[in-house]
């Protein structure tokens, strides 16, 4: 797999040559080797013109633009490498067929709670007492009914994902609390990262689902709608635990980050350009990170999961293959 660079520093981005620079605001200049790019992401107050999005365009290289308050503001998407009018006719078919959309958004939210699950399980056999949250999760992911209206299914899902956040501070240090689920704009710190680390994978589900023919915006758990790509909303339930929870649980219990690292304004709580440096890194560590995957016999990365996954639903719309959702099997 190609990999993602993140921008945390304010400055240009521009076309060099055949490759791509970053001139700070210090007028110090860094350069970004295109042959392994997947992505770029833009975290600080970046310029760029349309001569970089068209080299981008012509490498295969997404642009992720992120504004204020580290919200996801949008991606640049080069040309779709494929295109499948029968693909985009039968995910619409599966929206427009009841049953069967009401079927896969019991899959994301079955998924989705079982993965809560796994953080819940490892973190109780680590010295916290957390089996009372354990036995929740398990009771609220039987209530999952592949017959249930969607928006019972949204919030069977928000139940268990309330639960879920109960455990955040039995499981992180007690400088660092999340209280209540809170964002627009993040309250405090773990808030925050919260927040941040759901936008990257909501990008890296963009990302992913480019790389099949399936359309973004035609979604099944979550409404499609306006400028917005709702199947990465129901690819990204199955992969914040796995990837922006796990981040943030090693990142503040092994003290790298502490709170010099989050800056409050007009009571909002944000990383620092090192804070999200330091969180970017460790994030795109565990993208690398490799597993023994059950069925293809080998090793894969965790960034290929989530292009397996939007493989895996493609062939469950063109050939009818059974759509089982990622769940954490390690």
């Amino acid at each position: 797999m190609d990999k993602n660079y993140h921008i945390v520093s304010n400055g240009r981005i521009e076309r060099q040559d055949d490759t791509i620079r970053l001139v700070t605001e210090d007028d110090e200049k860094k350069y970004i080797p295109i042959e392994h790019a997947e992505a770029i992401y833009l975290h600080g107050q970046v310029d760029f013109n349309t001569r970089l999005m068209s080299f981008c365009n012509r490498q295969g290289i997404a642009i992720h633009v992120f504004g204020w308050e580290d919200y996801y503001a949008g991606s640049i998407m080069p040309k779709r490498g494929q295109t499948s009018g029968r693909t985009v006719v039968e995910q619409v078919r599966a929206y427009d067929d009841e049953a069967h959309r009401r079927r896969l958004a019991a899959a994301f939210v079955r998924g989705s709670i079982h993965n809560m699950r796994t953080n819940i399980v490892y973190y109780d056999g680590r010295g916290r007492d957390l089996s009372e949250i354990r036995d929740e999760l398990e009771t609220i992911e039987t209530r999952v009914g592949d017959d249930r209206p969607i928006d019972e299914l949204m919030g069977v899902e928000a139940t268990a994902r309330k639960a879920y956040y109960r455990a955040f501070d039995e499981i992180l240090p007690a400088e660092f609390r999340l209280g209540a689920r809170e964002y627009n704009p993040p309250p405090n710190e773990v808030n925050s990262l919260i927040s941040f680390g759901n936008s990257l994978v909501y990008a890296n589900c963009v990302s992913a689902i480019r790389a099949t023919a399936l359309d973004p915006a035609i979604s099944y758990l979550h409404e499609p709608g306006e400028r917005r790509y709702s199947l990465s909303l129901d690819l990204a339930d199955l992969f914040k635990p796995v990837l922006a929870d796990r981040v943030l649980f090693r990142l503040l219990n092994r003290s790298q980050l502490s709170h010099d690292d989050f800056e409050t304004d007009l009571g909002s709580c944000l990383l620092t350009e090192r804070g999200r440096q330091t969180y970017t890194m460790a994030f795109e560590e565990t993208l690398e990170r490799t597993v023994d995957h059950p069925r293809l016999k080998r090793k894969v990365s965790y960034q290929y999961l989530l292009r397996l996954e939007a493989y895996k639903l493609k062939k469950h719309l063109i050939a009818g293959e059974p759509y089982e959702p990622f769940r954490r099997w390690w």
